[in-house]
This record gives structure tokens, sequence and C-alpha cells, in this order.
């Protein structure tokens, strides 16, 4: 019996050890919650650890095991840890981070786009009939040709029309999308087959952009661009896959280990399609091992009942690499495509102040209940108008439903009105936001907005903080690409290549605000920062290795690629 009793205490020591190692410990304790007797299965040594833990903000040394961080410190502090089969790997001062969040992505799109007609860049009208004329080689007659990226404003602003494309696709239907996801390309031959012409009424929240004799040009915008994507052949399931490991595997080499996909829901496109993808993609890479970056993922809030009944089943984390994070909607357009929406007319548009393309009681009672269901509400607004709308609907659902750990996030917060960026603060509200499109407006907000307009509003980083919203840095990609150092880089410098002065100096944000709006503030925005975002002991060991070799060399000159991602301690890229 007591040669039992003994086993049996063994075992359950056993089972404590592996606990410890699986089950995550409340990261503020601090408690020793690695047993003694236990090796780690990397140690990384000699090295400059940006930890974003603002209790021990710097490191030299870091231990992981199973998966987690084991222990940051000294080398010394870590001599414990280090078993015959430890590895060790010297850094020799290199710089290491937490692994980047990207808290806004479409990423089965990215993944898709990254196979498509590449627009974005191009500067002028012949180079972009140039990239069309060439893809249009590679298709046989009647196959679509798709694509995105293109930005006007990079060509002095010339809208594009369906007569750039008919010549050089005559028989190819073609669809191309514009930067922002809000305005989109047909030729006429994918008009004639949307049935789109001069008599096709405008949808609710959608325009048809027209020639003065009413004639179609070609341009859709926001739910108009539905009436061309109801005849674009599905993407197979199979492309969608492999869209998503390319996603992954491009993702990683610019140093990100976790995303929030707000999926394939814009306005015009179908709600079913982000699930589809959740089944047909995700689940299927879940199971087959595939997962190569961790997903938080959100859901067309039209659907939120069937959002709330999934994580009722199956809980919010459907292991470390699926996360259920809750629904979004969309309030209004884009800038770019001048259906962002205003209190006051766009400047190249007198009498247009965009476009509203939710009813504001709709949007409050799908709020509210996915809000009393525990869902997290992710809302996209960019207008000045739009942000003060959703700012106090948020009011009035805290009201009727209580104060609670709910964390609203606003996508994009782009153009605030003058006191809007402290309201953020009186909830603790996300504003996602997307650093890299700053690059894609400084140089057109003014034509569109006014430059007293555009200077007042614009992308205000440093006063949201101030006023104590919660800034999680993301991309939006493949609107903007995903690419977390250059991020940081555009929110530090708020210049566009070739400018010598910033847009907006006020609104410059210092290193360390800027690294952890991509790290530990994008993990508390998604409801993870007890598991990710910064390299603290029981937390997954997500990170990158930078080429710097000191912390100056990297505040000095942020580099332009990552050496070396990791997920779950394992090198992931390359």
């Amino acid at each position: 019996m007591a040669a039992r009793s003994a086993l049996l205490a063994a075992g359950a020591t056993a089972l404590v050890a592996v606990a410890a190692v699986f089950l995550l410990p409340d990261p503020a304790s601090r408690l020793p919650w690695a047993p003694r007797g236990r090796f780690a299965d990397m140690i990384l040594a000699n090295a400059t650890i940006y930890t974003a833990d603002p209790a021990r903000p710097f490191a030299a040394a870091m231990a992981v095991r199973a998966g987690r961080v084991l222990r940051v410190g000294t080398y010394d502090s870590l001599k414990e840890f280090k078993g015959r089969d430890t590895y060790e790997l010297n850094l020799s001062g290199n710089v290491l981070l937490p692994g980047f969040i990207d808290s806004h992505v479409h990423l089965i799109d990215g993944g898709l786009q990254l196979a498509r007609v590449p627009l974005r860049g191009v500067r002028s009208k012949d180079e972009f009939i140039s990239r069309v004329k060439g893809a249009v080689r590679d298709k046989h007659p009647g196959e679509w040709v798709r694509g995105g990226g293109w930005n006007n404003d990079f060509w002095g602003g010339e809208i594009p029309t369906a007569a750039w494309l008919d010549d050089i696709s005559p028989d190819n239907p073609v669809w191309l999308s514009r930067m922002d996801g809000h305005m989109g390309l047909a030729n006429s031959l994918a008009m004639k087959i949307a049935g789109i012409d001069k008599n096709s009424n405008d949808p609710v929240g959608g325009t048809i952009v027209r020639t003065t004799e009413r004639e179609p040009t070609g341009l859709l915008v926001d739910a108009a661009m539905k009436l061309v994507f109801n005849v674009i052949p599905e993407v197979s399931v199979n492309d969608r896959r492999e869209a998503l490991l390319t996603a992954s595997r491009h993702a990683l080499m610019r140093g990100v280990t976790t995303v929030v996909d707000v999926g394939s829901y814009f306005p015009g496109t179908s709600e079913e399609q982000t699930w589809q993808d959740f089944s047909d993609v995700y689940e299927w890479a879940h199971s087959m091992g595939k997962m190569m970056i961790r997903v938080c993922l959100f859901f067309p809030m039209p659907t939120w009942p069937r959002v709330s009944d999934l994580i009722h089943e199956r809980g919010r984390s459907l292991s470390g690499w699926i996360h259920l994070g809750g629904v979004k909607a969309f309030l209004d357009g884009s800038l770019g495509s001048s259906s962002a929406w205003f209190y006051e007319p766009y400047e190249d548009a007198p009498g247009d102040y965009g476009l509203q393309l939710l009813d504001m009681d709709v949007l409050l009672n799908a709020t509210l209940e996915s809000d009393k269901s525990g869902l997290q509400v992710a809302i996209h607004a960019i207008g000045d108008k739009a942000n003060d709308m959703l700012l106090d609907m948020f009011d009035k659902v805290v009201s009727l439903n209580g104060t609670k750990d709910r964390r609203f996030r606003i996508e994009h917060a782009q153009h605030l009105s003058p006191g809007a960026a402290k309201r953020f603060g009186e909830h603790g509200i996300i504003a996602s936001v997307q650093p890299d499109h700053l690059l894609d407006d400084a140089d057109s907000a003014g034509r569109k907005i006014g430059v007293e307009r555009a200077e007042r509003s614009s992308y205000l980083f440093r006063s949201l903080l101030a006023g104590g919203a919660h800034l999680a840095f993301g991309s939006d990609w493949p609107v903007s690409d995903i690419y977390p150092l250059q991020a940081i880089r555009t929110a530090m410098s708020r210049k566009l290549p070739g400018w010598e002065a910033p847009w907006i100096s006020a609104e410059r944000l210092p290193l360390d605000d800027s690294l952890k709006a991509h790290t530990i503030s994008a993990a508390y925005a998604c409801f993870l920062d007890h598991v990710l975002g910064s390299l603290v002991e029981g937390k997954y060991a997500d990170f990158v290795v930078l080429p710097s070799t000191s912390w100056r060399e990297f505040a000095d000159d942020i580099p332009g690629h990552v050496l070396a991602t990791y997920v779950n301690g394992k090198q992931a890229y390359p």
C-alpha cells in the first residue's frame, strides 16, 4: 500500500507539473509556476529583450518550455533550467520583441490577393492598364480577372473607368477593388453579366457611379459592389485553404504571430462567406495541424446569435490557435471612396457628406443584443460624424446594459471631431487603427475634406492615448500590407516617402507606445492579454528576433525586416 500511495503521489505531482505548463497562471501573480527539476527546452542568451511588461521592461535572457515562457531575466537567473538537452541560442545582443499582433486583417482575402493582379503602388494610368493587360493574357476567354489595391490619388486623382479596360479585355470580365475595399471597377463585360445599365437603381448603402447621361462608368461604391459580387464565381475551397497558408507564411515573414481576422465581410458581400471560411478553412487547417499563426475571429454582426451559440457550445478558444472574438459591423465607408460619413461635405463634391451604411436603431438593437450575449463588438467608422454616432450609441449601450469589461472596438477611427478622442477613454474603448493608412491619405486628405479639417481631425493617435483610449495597431491587409515594423515607423515619424516634415507632428507616438500598440495593447484589444502580447512567465513563447544588435541601434533606425519569427518557442520563419 505504501508503494501504491507513493506511486499515486508521484502521478499527482506529474499531473500538477503538466498542468503548470498548459494551464496559464495569472501572470500578475508571478508565482513560481515552473516546478523544480524540470529543464527548459531552450534558453535565449545574450539578448536585448523588450518584454512589453512594465514590471520588467527589459531582460538579457529567456527560458522556454513546452511553448511557454518559463522565465525572463539575467542569464544567471536561468541557469537552474539548463539541462543536458536544453538548446541554448546566443543572440549576440540582437533585439528580441514579443510576436507582433495585427489587430485588423482580412487574412484569407490577403492570401488570395497575393495571387491576383497587384495594383498597390501603381502611379499612372498606363501602368494600371499594363498590369491588367498582362493578367488578361494568362486567362482563357470568359475567365474573370480579379485584382486590387489601386489608389487613384497616386496618379493625381483621376478615377478609372470601364473604358480603361474594355479594349484590353473584350472577352474577360474584370473586377478590380480599390485599396480601401469600399469601391471597385468593373469593365463593360462584367457590368453586362451583372445586369448593370443606365436603368439600374442604386442599392441602399451604395452608389453606381454614372456619367452625366446616367451611363454607369464601371465604378461601384460600397453596397453597389454586391451587384458584381453576385455574379463572380465562388472561389474554391481549395483555393481559400491555400490562401490561408500563403497568408500565414507572409505574416510570419513580417514577424506577425497573431491576427484579428475580421473576415471576408464587406458592404455588399454575403454574411455567409465568413462562416464558410470558419468551417471550410480554419477548422480544416486546425484539424490537419496546419495552423501557423494564432487567429482571433470576428463574424458579421447580423449573425450574432450564431456566434453566441458557437461560443456557448465550444468556448471562446477552440485551442491555442483559434479564438472566437465577437461581431463586426460597418457604419460608413472610406475617405478615398468619398463614402466616409462627415458632418461637412467633401471639398471635391459639395453636397456629398458620405454614406451611412446602417440605420442607427438597427445597429443599436444588434449591439445591445450582442453585448448582452457577452460578445465583443467592433464597428467600422472613419468619418467624424460616424465616430460621434458610435460614441453616442456606446453611451446608450452602457446605460442600458450596465458597466462591465466589454472592450468596445471602433475600427479605423480615422477622422474625429473636436473632443471625440477624450470620449474614447470614458468607456475604455479600443481604437483599432492602421498607421500605414496614413501613407495613403496624407497627400490626398486636404483635397478631399480641406487642409484645416484634415489637420484637425486625422489619425489622432497621441490624442486618443491621452484621452484614455486603448490603441491597437493593425494593417487592414490587403488594404495595406501586413508590415508592423513599417507601421511603427509611420506612427513615430508620420512622414511619407520624400516628405521633409511630418504630417500633424503633434500626433507622433514615441517608440514604447508604438511597440505596445502592436503587442500587449493589441492583445488586450481582443481579450488575449492573459496569454499573449508580452514576454512574461506563463505566456506563449511567441517572439521575433531583429537584425538590430542594441536597443539604441533599434530605436535610432527601425529595421525593415525580421531575422526570425518564433511561435510556441519554435522557429516558424525563415
